[in-house]
């Protein structure tokens, strides 16, 4: 039987210690990380979830600007803004809600934002420093997937690990912090065809695929650690990539969904917030 790991708990937690470093951050600098976060359109998702960032950006004790622009706004306009946000000493960290509409690049709008205030860690100096193992803003589901691992107390040093999911949001920016922590690693994904082989193996899985219940019972190795990314509805319920029913049998450790990675990910985003804050400050 699993033990649970439960995002929801160590978010708590993680947002605490946020909120510390902002009082003692308004103590030495007289003012507080300042997050803005552009919305274009109206998907309720993305709604639901800029909603989620700005409330939990209040209740750290920082400033948060919700922007939000009509799905018609040009990609110029749109760059514009990027452009004085940049420009706003008072601004320390920028968020654009994807996905965009389809007539806005979003690798255009990724890359105008500075680097610095980039606390999603898109930016591709951002990106390369994951892979080289350098100073920069990490991505903030990856990095609330590491703290969710190393809650655990498992080594992850010359562990077997597989992450199941390509993208570069999730899937490619773990596995570099996998790396990084001496882990073996394999990447596999939807067109993989020895997944349940390379899952039997893995001491950790790392599921971001974006399919219900892929990962089935009888591809857990006994004792293995199980992180869920994936988000599915299905007959109304959230249920995630793995058979969570099935998996808890067998894994060590796992994630629910929801109640896993989702909270970790604003969390993360605040821990990014802070950072982006203490870099601006110190250039």
């Amino acid at each position: 039987m699993s033990n649970i790991i439960s995002g929801k708990e160590l978010s708590k937690e993680i947002r605490a210690q946020v909120k510390e470093r902002v009082t003692e951050i308004k103590e030495k600098y007289n003012k507080v990380p300042h997050l803005v976060v552009i919305l274009v359109g109206e998907d309720p998702a993305s709604l639901s979830y800029v909603t989620a960032k700005e409330r939990a950006c209040l209740k750290a004790g920082m400033k948060s600007t919700l922007m939000r622009k009509d799905e018609t706004i040009t990609e110029d306009e749109l760059l514009a803004i990027i452009d004085n946000l940049n420009n706003d000493v008072d601004v320390h960290g920028i968020l654009v809600q994807l996905p965009l509409p389809k007539h806005i690049d979003e690798n255009k709008v990724i890359n105008a934002i500075q680097k610095e205030k980039d606390v999603d860690g898109f930016h591709p100096l951002n990106v390369a420093a994951v892979h080289l193992g350098e100073k920069g803003i990490l991505p903030a589901t990856p990095k609330g997937i590491m703290t969710m691992l190393k809650s655990t107390g498992v080594e992850l040093k010359g562990k077997s690990a597989l992450v199941i999911g390509r993208s570069n949001i999730v899937g490619k920016p773990v596995a570099m912090l996998l790396l990084k922590e001496h882990a073996t690693v394999t990447i596999a994904h939807s067109r993989t065809t020895n997944i349940k082989e390379l899952a039997l193996k893995a001491d950790i899985l790392v599921a971001a695929v974006g399919r219900a219940k892929m990962v089935t019972a009888d591809m857990i190795k006994e004792g293995a650690v199980v992180i869920d990314v994936g988000v599915n509805r299905v007959d109304d319920k959230l249920v995630g990539d793995v058979d969570f029913e099935g998996a808890k049998e067998k894994a060590a450790f796992i994630t629910p969904v929801p109640g896993g990675v989702g909270p970790m990910t604003i969390a993360s985003l605040l821990e990014n917030t802070v950072e982006c804050f203490l870099m601006l400050e110190s250039k």
